[in-house]
């Protein structure tokens, strides 16, 4: 079976499954297999979606160890989040479009929210400027030092600024 079939079919059983939600509810649910675009986009059937609240850092982006090391944390954060999801149906609910027309949305592996588990990880940091839903996660990894608070990194929105 090909993963767009195979997301049409995700789409028809969540309408299933959910059968007391109104039409509109279920409707604007983005439903199938995702590919990581980096650390806070995803794709879905061909649609762009930008995870709602949260920054990680570019591709392109170097973080620096404890020891003075750099490593290419924007790319591990992408491949965090890939691998994370793996071959599971994810779900997203969207909350608008940004200035590049991409979807902005809460993502879910089950019922596990996805931005929420980036934060968390220390993979991306909340992005205050157009949300406060993360916060909370981003202190608990900054004090534990997970990923990119184990040593120093460029807020992504900084970094962008300059590149």
């Amino acid at each position: 079976m090909n993963i767009r079939l195979a997301s049409i079919l995700a789409t028809v059983a969540t309408a299933l499954l959910l059968p007391g939600l109104p039409t509109t509810a279920w409707a604007q649910t983005i439903v199938g297999v995702a590919s990581v675009v980096d650390g806070d986009t995803i794709e879905i059937l061909g649609q762009r979606i930008r995870l709602h609240g949260i920054d990680a850092p570019e591709s392109r982006q170097g973080c620096t160890r404890p020891d003075g090391t750099s490593w290419r944390c924007g790319q591990q954060a992408s491949l965090a989040l890939a691998n994370h999801i793996g071959a599971a149906t994810v779900r997203c609910e969207p909350h608008g479009h940004d200035r590049y027309r991409r979807i902005i949305a809460v993502c879910f592996k089950r019922a596990e929210d996805l931005n929420r588990w980036m934060v968390n990880s220390g993979w991306a940091v909340a992005y205050r400027k157009y949300s406060l839903d993360y916060v909370a996660d981003e202190e608990k990894a900054h004090r534990a030092g997970r990923q990119l608070w184990s040593g120093t990194f460029e807020m992504p929105w900084d970094w962008r600024l300059h590149k």
